[in-house]
């Protein structure tokens, strides 16, 4: 099987400045999983890797689309298969990194999706519904059909309320029953899982100023700038944490410290519901960077030692 190296965790943990060791030490190229990294413009908010950055390593899915594009699991997947097989091609190991779960799992497992093409006509009247009759009246309707479903997606998610219920109109099963069938499958591939994490406290304290520095570095100004260029709130661009709590200030609806408290709060939940999801990944390694005095030296050490009793080197 080929060599599949992923190095996740929550966000803010230090992905990126160990990706480029790593990608260096093994003569590997890096698979951006982010949803929002993909895009051209957003960079402060993602937190993107810039060129100067890269060290002369290979990123794929880094500034490939326009915000105007839509991005999910099913086209992440294909884009990543694409890169694999570019970076098989010139030698090298791919390095998946970044912390969309789900989307490292399409590829890590071979996810097949189902009824991929979309029924616009439903989607549409799914959308004019929760319009008119509020968020929770749609999920409602996810309930009835899909309970197990129902409970893992808040109301307020609209766009994957939209999707169950499509899945369901399009297939005639659950989608529920569908994602955990795809989560049993075997990887293809001769994969080592890495998931870098911290202390929690560390990790919030280092989230806070995360946000903090984004802010210094004009993070209002670049989601001024998008919605100039026509760039509206409901595109999948505006719905990463930061950009669509900066769009709600620009817009009137809050204050900018409010902004920046909503930001804070959100990426903090949302680390949380990464590491849920990755202590269920059976082939995670967590490493806790506590445990190696938060050095990167030693922390590489460790995973290049995982990485050669898997014959990856």
């Amino acid at each position: 099987m080929k060599p599949l190296i992923v190095l996740t965790g929550p966000t803010a943990a230090g992905k990126t400045d160990l990706s480029i060791k790593l990608a260096k030490k093994i003569n590997g190229a890096v698979i951006s999983a982010d949803s929002i990294q993909v895009y051209k413009y957003l960079d402060i908010g993602s937190a993107k890797i810039m060129p100067d950055e890269m060290q002369g390593v290979k990123h794929y899915l880094v500034d490939e689309l326009m915000p105007d594009e839509p991005f999910d699991a099913f086209t992440f997947q294909k884009m990543a298969k694409d890169a694999m097989e570019e970076i098989y091609a010139n030698g090298q190991i791919p390095v998946i990194v970044g912390g969309t779960a789900f989307y490292i799992q399409t590829v890590t497992k071979d996810v097949e999706f189902e009824g991929e093409d979309a029924d616009f006509s439903l989607r549409k009247e799914l959308e004019k519904y929760a319009k008119t009759h509020g968020n929770k009246s749609l999920w409602e309707r996810l309930c009835e059909i899909d309970p197990a479903a129902s409970r893992q997606i808040h109301e307020n998610n609209v766009k994957r309320v939209i999707r169950a219920i499509e899945f369901y109109h399009k297939n005639g099963s659950r989608i529920s029953e569908h994602n955990e069938a795809q989560k049993t499958r075997n990887s293809p591939y001769n994969l080592a899982y890495f998931v870098i994490t911290d202390e929690r406290d560390e990790l919030y304290k280092r989230i806070e100023k995360r946000v903090d520095i984004m802010v210094e570095n004009g993070l209002v100004d670049e989601v001024l700038k998008l919605k100039e260029m026509g760039v509206l709130r409901e595109y999948n661009s505006m719905q990463g944490i930061g950009y669509k709590e900066i769009y709600s200030y620009l817009s009137g609806e809050i204050t900018k410290e409010d902004a920046i408290d909503e930001i804070k709060k959100n990426t903090r939940h949302f680390a949380k519901r990464q590491l849920t999801w990755f202590r269920r990944e059976d082939e995670a390694v967590f490493i806790n960077k506590a445990d190696f005095d938060r050095d990167d030296d030693k922390i590489l050490k460790h995973i290049t030692d995982i990485l050669e009793t898997k014959g990856i080197k």
